[in-house]
């Protein structure tokens, strides 16, 4: 069996095809150096994922090496690929991780590990580093979890430190020229700790005191002690891809996505990412534009986001959205901001930031009392987000979200009372407003994250969390407000292992095999599980959460980030004092130990100049026809899906006609209202396994276009597997698809699986008034009439034909096979022809 036969079986199967627009597909046998990027986490969520499409493209502009993508398995598939002896492989050619040359995952988070393990495990790659032979690949892993790799150092055999986009390219050389060397792993090792951010921990021992404290980080190399983070000095050093690989199916983040900027000058304590990510660099508004024409014009999206740590304060903000706004605008592609800080949102930008598509407007004072704000450096006052929030209601927005941090540093009850005041004030802000206003309260507990000034404080445990997050929901209810959380259990986990050490190995192993997987996913995770695993490994994960003592070693202190020690010291003395820390934007260095003033150091959009005006219109932009110019008609397709185009679902099959329709240029029509829609009308869906020769489409233009060159540009543009077969102009009246289809044939070749009494099965079927046949539905089992809509069935030539009206055709076939429906698209169930009713004429 391969695997093509198990999409039949499993939930979205589009998650695992492969041939998405955008991807490179090489001839692995003509690379020298073949390398898997993997995501731990459902392909809906990698997708989504703004890093790894970097490195792939990074990977694949070098003429000698390949890159290709992986992600996490769904449950089902996993269970799949077990039972049925699969390996886990790539999207792109269907090759077993095992035989790739390097396998790197993306680290975004701690609750990630398992599903790291669970893909080794898959692709019959041995868990443990020493366990590995030389013809296993080289498992390498970067993100923000990579500034603690501790716990997973016995699993991998190094960890890339920083940007990651220069580093795979070093990386991958390094692996061609020990390959070409005929190198032991031991060898290649002892190379790749030579590339600068590049950690290798078998190059390290960990000694311990009996108390369980770190006694030493012995490095077993002298010139090797400390690994200092990689840093990517400027941005426009490297190219940008400007090709998005587009999914067949919505993702997470359905949208061209952007990095307007990398790192952060506001020093927030808690915030990570904020301090990994120094210096702040920005791209220059030529870049970013230039980035965002050309990858609408690749992709078909209708939206852009743009991103970075605080995408309010990059420095032409202002020109850049309302450029963007304008030159945009008639072609109905939308901007969003998904990170904005209080603190940036000026008048000017609040009045472009209303055009927005208007759905949750996001706000994070992260403590509720101007003492906590203070001490974590949040930097942004009571009347501040006010002010905000009396803007964002005036705008139009009718829900605000907030986001607090519960557990800081400090924390009184009276901290959590101001939560609910300050909620409540902003509530009131809205008061008035046309449509009503809305506040929705999250709280999330406090991770203290490696080389942060947090780092050596306490996280509140389970029983604290709850007592918290039950007091706030009950105080906020009373003021009519709602609250979500994080799960206590889930912060514990993730606490445990963010500061955690090379003795949690034995935990994560024990939790794979007890079954724990998606533990970021609230209906997979089992903390009960988790709490076995720790029992049976003797660990008290409770340990991890203690409070340091500054003196003490960290399992993470061998990772050099660029802030140094003594600044992170400082910050933490600075933070219980309530001392602010000015932005070094504006108030000068700090101080952090980052830049060297000359290669790495702060980069702005206006370094190079006075920044010119965004064009009011891409270059090549094809004229917009006023209404009243308009000279509509309506054209019909015929599409074929077929091939692994059989397993894109009908909402799936929607959007990719949708975005290649877009990525032609085609003058297509749309509705009016709010949001307007593309009008394309679509026949009744197609079940998923399911081919098809002749799937109609209708779509209304603005102006007339020759059919034929319709069907070239849209064939130019859709994905393997579809096809417009044939197009010609339509009366304007003439019915949507749906309504217009009479009948539909499907083909079902059977040959030696036919059953020896088909021929009286159809019989008796066809001579029946009523027949009721067993689907299921969300697990559970229904009955469904299935004869009405049935006009002919007919067993000829090897093959089941079905001529149906109405109904479905698997749940038909699966009736008179006696096969569970799902089972007749797999055995190749092909719709073949569709009878249409006359024509309206005009």
């Amino acid at each position: 069996m391969n695997q093509d036969q198990l999409f039949g079986r499993v939930s979205r199967p589009s998650r695992y095809l492969g041939g998405e627009l955008g991807t490179v597909s090489k001839d692995l046998a003509s690379v020298e150096v073949s390398c898997a990027l993997a995501f731990p986490d459902v392909y809906e969520v990698g997708m989504s994922h703004i890093g790894l499409p970097m490195l792939y493209h990074a990977v694949n502009c070098l003429d000698w090496a390949a890159a290709e993508r992986v992600y996490a398995p769904w449950p089902d598939m996993a269970a799949e690929l077990r039972q049925n002896g699969l390996p886990l492989t790539s999207l792109e050619s269907q090759r077993p991780l095992a035989e790739f040359d390097l396998l790197g995952f993306t680290l975004q988070h701690e609750l990630s590990y398992t599903n790291v393990l669970a893909m080794l495990e898959l692709a019959g790659v041995p868990l443990r580093r020493e366990q590995r032979d030389a013809q296993a690949p080289l498992v390498v892993v970067g993100g923000p979890c990579a500034y603690n790799p501790e716990p997973l150092a016995d699993f991998i055999d190094c960890a890339v430190i920083g940007d990651g986009e220069e580093a795979i390219v070093d990386l991958c050389r390094v692996v061609r020229e020990a390959k070409r060397a005929g190198s032991s792993r031991a060898q290649l090792l002892e190379e790749l700790a030579r590339i600068d951010g590049v950690y290798v921990p078998s190059l390290f021992d960990v000694v311990y005191h009996d108390d369980g404290r770190i006694a030493a980080l012995q490095p077993l190399r002298k010139d090797y002690a400390k690994v200092r983070r990689r840093v990517l000095a400027d941005l426009a050093a490297v190219d940008y891809p400007v090709t998005p690989i587009v999914p067949f199916m919505n993702t997470v983040h359905n949208r061209v996505a952007v990095e307007i900027a990398r790192g952060c000058t506001r020093g927030c304590r808690f915030c990570q990412a904020g301090y990994i990510g120094r210096p702040l660099r920005e791209r220059s508004l030529e870049q970013i534009v230039d980035v965002i024409d050309r990858s609408l014009g690749h992709s078909g999206y209708d939206e852009v986001s743009l991103l970075s740590l605080s995408t309010g304060d990059y420095s032409c903000i202002g020109p850049l959205l309302k450029g963007l706004m304008d030159r945009y605008r008639e072609e109905r592609i939308a901007v969003s901001l998904p990170s904005l800080r209080v603190g940036s949102l000026t008048s000017e930008l609040m009045e472009e930031i209303k055009k927005v598509r208007k759905t949750g407007f996001t706000l994070a004072p992260e403590a509720g009392s101007e003492r906590l704000r203070q001490l974590i450096n949040k930097g942004i006052s009571e009347e501040d987000l006010l002010v905000a929030a009396d803007s964002a209601f005036s705008l139009g927005w009718r829900i605000i979200k907030l986001y607090f941090m519960i557990g800081l540093p400090t924390e009184r009850e009276a901290d959590l009372d101001a939560i609910v005041d300050l909620a409540a004030r902003v509530k009131r802000t809205g008061k008035g407003t046309p449509g009503g206003a809305d506040v929705n309260v999250s709280v999330s507990t406090l991770v203290p994250k490696p080389h942060t000034p947090f780092q050596w404080q306490r996280q509140i445990g389970i029983d604290e969390t709850l007592a918290k997050q039950d007091a706030l929901r009950q105080k906020l209810r009373s003021k009519k407000l709602r609250l979500k959380w994080h799960e206590a259990q889930l912060s514990f986990v993730e606490g445990v292992f963010a500061r955690g050490d090379r003795r949690l190995a034995p935990v994560l192993e024990r939790a794979l095999a007890l079954g724990c997987r998606f533990d970021s996913w609230r209906e997979h995770f089992r903390f009960d599980l988790w709490q076995q695993a720790f029992a049976d490994c003797g660990i008290d994960p409770a340990w991890y959460l203690r409070e340091r003592s500054t003196d003490e070693i960290l399992p993470w202190d061998h990772i050099d980030c660029g802030v140094s020690r003594q600044f992170l010291l400082d910050e933490w003395q600075r933070a219980l004092s309530g001392t602010a820390t000015v932005d070094c934007r504006d108030g000068g260095c700090t101080g952090c130990g980052v830049c060297d003033f000359e290669t790495v150091r702060m980069r702005y959009a206006t370094d190079h100049g006075e920044v010119a005006a965004v064009a009011a219109k891409p270059v090549g932009a094809a004229e917009v026809v006023s209404p009243e110019d308009e000279e509509p008609c309506k054209v019909r397709l015929w599409v074929s899906k077929l091939g692994r185009g059989r397993f894109v679902g009908h909402l799936e099959f929607m959007t990719v006609v949708h975005r290649a329709v877009r990525r032609a240029g085609l003058p297509i029509r749309y509705s009016g209202g709010f949001h307007p829609a593309p009008q394309i009308s679509f026949p009744d869906a197609l079940p998923t396994g399911v081919e098809s020769e002749t799937e109609i489409i209708d779509l209304k233009l603005r102006h007339p276009l020759a059919a034929q060159e319709l069907a070239a540009a849209l064939n130019a543009q859709l994905p393997a597997g579809f096809a417009v077969e044939r197009a010609e102009a339509v009366p304007w009246k003439t019915p949507a698809p749906s309504l217009c289809i009479e009948e539909t044939t499907y083909r079902l070749p059977l040959a030696e699986q036919a059953p020896a009494d088909l021929p009286k099965r159809i019989a008796l079927f066809l001579a029946a008034e009523e027949v009721h046949a067993t689907r299921l539905k969300k697990g559970r089992e229904q009955q469904v009439e299935v004869r009405a809509g049935v006009v002919d069935v007919q067993w000829r030539d090897g093959a089941l034909l079905l001529r149906l009206s109405k109904g479905s055709p698997t749940l038909l076939a699966g009736y008179l096979l006696g096969l569970a429906p799902e089972k007749t698209a797999v055995l190749g169930l092909r719709k073949t022809a569709v009878r249409l009713c006359t024509p309206l004429s005009e």
